[in-house]
């Protein structure tokens, strides 16, 4: 689906779930196939299914009140080469031209249509694929699911995302899926689920040795620096400050004080109260000066660059540093969840590898997945599970 597409419920994001696959054999792609995995062929008849899908969850995002109605968006699905009824519906669709404006060619608005159909064919075929080779990497590893399984999942999805059945039913209206689309998207991911918990069996297991070297490499993530909490009064005067310090040595409390003196309009609202300091937060001369005083001792004035300070420390958290035994717990899970993701790492890696050597795509619907499809563009996000979810 479009990357910036927001489905309204969790069934939603089945907008592009995969139809059912059949197997088919031989060297060459069928004629009625857009590309073959191993000796399994995705049909066209599934692509277009699909891309109708696709379609009408893109245009149910301007036209949000369709899921609800339980209708359709009006939308002409891209009808290539040509794109004649998109065109049509694009050309219908467009409002009047504002005055001293022309309306768009019917070569601009095929274009357009042309666009609307690559994205959508690629996010089709990438989803199509993506589910074969989810399901024929789980047959390989063994991996089953009941439908009992499904099932228990679809409902309770189900029950989440539409409480009310009309609800529901709405829904298969205007997305144009059927139930039986929804069952098999919540196989897909039920699949990948299993296949992450297989890959990571075992990946947790964290000895002693390895927590006590983690610790004692990384000793400063496990300790807290001293903190102190003043009540501070900020001049732009150093006479200003004297006065201020006056007035409390005087007996006036530092909230009385900072609403009459202080320009510093964070701590003055708080009564002067400044709280969890460490150690180089503050402007070098005011955190030099907050450190050497000692608590309870009135300090200042004390020149910086945005003005005069008198303070005082109101209490110190002495530094501390956790122990082995305290920090242990966290540090397991750390190298649990690093040694797990490793693992997924380099399963995901041999597992694209494994199926992109595999799959061979028809002209006209080639993507990056395809063993005979064009170089994928630099990808710049983290690499993820195997999953049956295209676009967000």
């Amino acid at each position: 689906m479009p990357k910036n597409l927001r489905p309204v419920t969790a069934f939603a994001l089945a907008a592009l779930v995969v139809a059912a696959l059949a197997a088919c054999g031989g060297n060459s792609l069928p004629g009625d196939s857009v590309a073959r995995v191993k000796d399994t062929s995705i049909k066209k008849d599934s692509f277009n299914h699909w891309l109708t899908v696709a379609a009408l969850s893109s245009a149910s995002q301007t036209d949000p009140t369709a899921a609800a109605s339980g209708k359709r968006p009006n939308v002409a699905i891209p009808d290539p080469p040509d794109y004649t009824k998109c065109v049509a519906a694009a050309k219908k669709a467009a409002p009047k031209p504002a005055k001293g404006q022309t309306a768009p060619s019917d070569a601009t608005l095929k274009k357009q249509c042309q666009q609307q159909y690559e994205s959508l064919r690629d996010q089709v075929m990438q989803f199509l694929i993506s589910a074969s080779w989810i399901n024929q990497e789980a047959a390989s590893r063994n991996v089953k699911l009941t439908d009992a399984e499904v099932k228990k999942q679809f409902d309770s999805t189900k029950k989440q995302s539409f409480p009310k059945d009309a609800d529901y039913q709405n829904f298969l209206k205007s997305s144009g899926m059927t139930e039986a689309d929804l069952l098999f998207r919540v196989r897909l991911d039920s699949l990948s689920n299993k296949l992450r918990t297989q890959v990571t069996k075992g990946k947790d297991n964290v000895t002693p040795a390895e927590i006590s070297a983690y610790y004692n490499k990384n000793k400063s993530k496990f300790a807290s620096a001293e903190k102190r909490d003043i009540r501070l009064v900020l001049t732009k005067t150093k006479a200003k400050a004297e006065q201020a310090r006056a007035a409390l040595k005087g007996g006036q409390s530092f909230k009385a004080v900072a609403k009459k003196f202080s320009i510093d309009q964070s701590s003055k609202a708080n009564g002067g109260k400044l709280a969890g300091v460490q150690k180089g937060q503050q402007e070098q001369a005011l955190d030099t000066a907050i450190f050497a005083a000692k608590k309870g001792v009135l300090t200042g004035p004390v020149k910086t660059q945005f003005g005069y300070y008198v303070f005082q420390v109101s209490a110190i958290t002495p530094a501390s540093q956790q122990t082995l035994a305290q920090a242990t717990p966290t540090i397991k899970s750390l190298l649990a969840s690093q040694g797990q993701q490793k693992a997924l790492d380099a399963f995901v890696k041999d597992f694209q590898k494994k199926w992109k050597d595999r799959t061979t795509c028809r002209d006209g619907y080639k993507i990056s997945d395809c063993k005979n499809g064009p170089k994928p563009k630099p990808a710049t996000s983290t690499t993820a599970a195997p999953t049956a979810t295209t676009g967000q």
